[in-house]
């Protein structure tokens, strides 16, 4: 009977939880009336209690909380206010720019807290700048929304008829999950006439009905009886529930069952299995038959218990139904009825200590991270964070730790509150990005851990200036570019980001004077710094010069930093040679005289020539290109001298004409030509005296005469009397084609008829060129600044 009983219990319970759960649905959408209750002020982080009605809508103002802090609203904003509660679930919110601490949600306080009274929410109040927390309690208020709920819709009991007036039956109890006034408050029976109900309250204030024997029974006038078991609660108005009780009388059995021992007091690991033996009770009957026969079932089980445990009626052991969980029961008492075949019954207990396993690894709940921060910072708040363990013990202590290795530091503030700060300045060029790894350890056996990673970005800071390829460039020009021709390029590269690494380039001001206007020379672009060169560029003028280019970025304030470049041309045959002497402004051709007793290697003249380049494409060559008498003279490559290459002869014509053509080592070589007019002249002519030079000249062609014909005291002959005598000792040589100035040599005359020499002297002016005035006339080693000859 009392198995059946148990099963239309349950039914009844899931029945109930039915209808309990369509009632709370429509009234989710009633207002409720809400009790705020506000003890003292706060100070400091003084504990401030609020209530507030369950099954209020979301969106209900609770309290200010600006007020009850003694701040302005704004400042909650600025100092960057929020509400946090434990676990997931956030039931309430700030409002910043009010001030009012608003329900996010409709709460159950069967659901937040079962049988617990008071029901407590535990909040905090965060304060970020400065930190401070202030610990908060939401008192949730019970409201009368559930109906008391047997176990049993109909109670199976037999009674001795031999029980005596004053008999105490137990009976199942009923459960109303309000509290407080709204729980179950009494039990009335109906009818009454042989009976009354008992209301008892056990330990844990829950009550329960006991059925008291008024009158006798007797079974052979009325073997069974059927009662009506109302419970009801305190709410107003009140709510009820109902069992029935059907009752057999049977004959009499003196003995009721005994257990073993009163009360069984065991500890089993929350980790225990499903189906593991808890306990194993025994109870006893002296009687026989049926009436020695014990079952044994659970009384006044609440519904956790039943889900939890289930109990073998013929061997009395417990097993587990479902996992244990020390987090949320830690323990449970067992009231266990053990029955005979007559129906009496007795009494046992057993108390199930659950022992705490470490199967909860710690939980990290962020509460704040601050992301980018600039690299120059001083120690900041990069994150606050908060630890819990479900565990207890050992098992629910942690540890806290990031790695060594990192710019960051952990402090612990207020009780299971962390802060993540920076230690010391960042350097985002040596690391623009941080993930950081925060390890939670419990210390139990085995240990629970639990990572949490970071990300923390660095923002750039303007502290790094420019930095070129090479502190000095240099570059190799061609004269006579063209105008706007790229001629290189300097680079300059910047280790921070964004704006503060966009280079752009530009010339420095000469550093002394006097300098070229490189403005006028070249340019650089300011975003690649590339070279350009703005005018063609002229070798001869201007061999080098140099020029500083300084890189900035566009941070603010700017950095920078400077370089040097050297431009060096490099030289193109853009000069042929000139012919110095014989010179080639003269009106008339002017031989030279040469005796007919000359041998071999006698000095004729020598072809004086310069080159306006330098190097190779001024290398100067000399060659006899035509003859009068081929073979009778020969040119030296190197010198220009014109020497006989064999004794004359009678047979030679007096009279020669020579060309020379002087060409320099350019790719392509350029070259200038000159004829000169040999004669020759027999020993009675030394009877002249001394001899004279007279310079003549005609286009392309210059001759050179000796004797009295070109005589300084003015003899006829030659065609050299017409000029006349030279103004002094001097000979004057007219600057033709690329050279651009006049130029006088020094000549001696000596009266030595037989070995006369003219000597070529070096040019009375110095500078051969104004651009150039440490050049020499000629680069070739060959070239001789003075000739001599009779």
């Amino acid at each position: 009977g009392f198995k059946t009983a148990s099963k239309r219990m349950v039914a009844l319970l899931a029945k109930k939880a039915k209808e309990t759960a369509g009632l709370r649905f429509r009234r989710q959408r009633q207002v409720l009336l809400l009790f705020v209750s506000m003890a003292g002020s706060l100070a400091g982080s003084e504990s401030r209690r609020y209530s507030v009605a369950e099954e209020t809508d979301r969106g209900f103002l609770i309290a200010n909380v600006a007020q009850d802090l003694g701040l302005r609203a704004e400042e909650l904003a600025s100092r960057g206010a929020q509400v946090t509660s434990r676990g997931s679930r956030q039931p309430l919110q700030l409002h910043q720019r009010t001030g009012d601490l608003l329900l996010n949600e409709k709460l159950d306080r069967e659901e937040l807290c079962g049988p617990a009274e008071p029901c407590i929410l535990h909040f905090q109040i965060l304060l970020q700048n400065p930190l401070q927390f202030i610990t908060n309690e939401l008192q949730v208020i019970d409201v009368n929304d559930h109906c008391p709920v047997f176990f049993e819709n109909e109670m199976q009991l037999k009674i001795l008829e031999s029980a005596p007036p004053g008999t105490v039956i137990p009976l199942g109890n009923a459960e109303d999950l309000d509290v407080g006034p709204n729980g179950l408050q009494n039990y009335t029976i109906a009818p009454s006439s042989h009976f009354h109900v008992l209301t008892r309250s056990r330990r844990d204030g829950r009550k329960f009905p006991e059925l008291v024997l008024d009158k006798a029974l007797d079974r052979e006038q009325q073997p069974e009886l059927s009662l009506t078991l109302t419970a009801l609660d305190g709410g107003s108005p009140p709510r009820s529930g109902t069992a029935r009780i059907h009752i057999l009388v049977v004959d009499v059995n003196d003995n009721a069952p005994e257990f073993a021992q009163s009360l069984y007091e065991v500890q089993i690991p929350e980790s225990s299995p499903i189906n593991t033996v808890v306990v194993t009770v025994s109870a006893s009957d002296s009687d026989a038959g049926t009436f020695g026969t014990v079952s044994y079932a659970f009384s006044h089980a609440s519904e956790e218990i039943l889900k939890t445990f289930k109990l073998n009626p013929i061997t009395g052991e417990i097993r587990l139904k479902k996992k244990l969980d020390y987090e949320k029961i830690k323990s449970y008492r067992v009231e266990i009825e053990a029955t005979d075949g007559g129906g009496l019954s007795g009494k046992g207990t057993a108390v199930i200590d659950v022992a705490d396993v470490n199967d909860n690894a710690p939980e990290l709940t962020l509460s704040s991270l601050t992301s980018p921060i600039p690299e120059n910072a001083p120690e900041t708040v990069v994150a606050i964070f908060r630890i819990r363990d479900r565990d207890s013990g050992d098992n629910g202590k942690t540890v806290c730790s990031i790695p060594d290795n990192l710019p960051f530091l952990l402090k612990p503030t207020f009780k299971n509150f962390y802060t993540l700060v920076t230690d010391g300045a960042l350097d985002r060029e040596a690391r623009a990005e941080y993930n950081i790894t925060i390890t939670v350890s419990d210390l139990g056996t085995p240990r629970l851990t639990t990572r949490h990673h970071v990300e923390v970005q660095v923002s750039d800071v303007n502290d790094n200036a420019p930095a070129f390829s090479q502190a000095a460039y240099t570059l190799l020009v061609r004269e006579n570019n063209s105008p706007g021709l790229l001629i290189g390029s300097v680079s300059a590269s910047d280790r921070d980001a964004g704006a503060n690494a966009q280079v752009t380039y530009s010339l420095l001001p000469p550093a002394q004077q006097p300098q070229p206007d490189v403005a006028a020379l070249v340019s650089v672009h300011a975003d690649s710094g590339q070279l350009y060169a703005l005018r063609a560029l002229d070798y001869e003028a201007l061999r080098a010069f140099e020029f500083g280019v300084r890189a900035a970025d566009r941070g603010s304030p700017a950095l920078s930093s400077e370089a040097r470049v050297r431009v060096q041309l490099l030289d193109a045959n853009d000069h042929a040679p000139a012919v110095l002497y014989p010179p080639a402004n003269g009106s008339a051709a002017c031989p030279e005289l040469v005796p007919r007793a000359a041998d071999a290697g006698y000095l004729v003249t020598k072809v004086v020539a310069v080159d306006g380049d330098a190097g190779q494409n001024a290398w100067l060559s000399f060659e006899l290109l035509k003859a009068t008498e081929p073979g009778l003279f020969g040119v030296w490559a190197h010198s220009g001298e014109v020497r006989t290459a064999r004794p004359l002869s009678e047979r030679d014509a007096p009279r020669q004409r020579l060309l020379v053509l002087v060409r320099d080592h350019g790719e392509p070589p350029l070259s200038a030509s000159v004829t000169l007019l040999e004669r020759s002249w027999s020993n009675e002519e030394d009877k002249l005296g001394p001899s004279g030079v007279l310079t003549c000249w005609a286009p392309s062609r210059v001759g050179v005469c000796v004797g009295s014909g070109c005589a300084v005291g003015g003899g006829g002959g030659g065609g050299a009397g017409a000029e006349g005598r030279f103004p002094g000792p001097l000979l004057d040589v007219s600057g033709g084609g690329t050279l651009s100035h006049s130029y006088q040599y020094e000549v001696r005359l000596t009266g030595d008829a037989g070995t006369g020499e003219f000597k070529f002297m070096k040019p009375i002016s110095p500078n051969l060129f104004v651009q150039d005035p440490g050049r020499e006339i000629n680069e070739n080693p060959n070239y001789r600044s003075s000739f001599v000859f009779n």
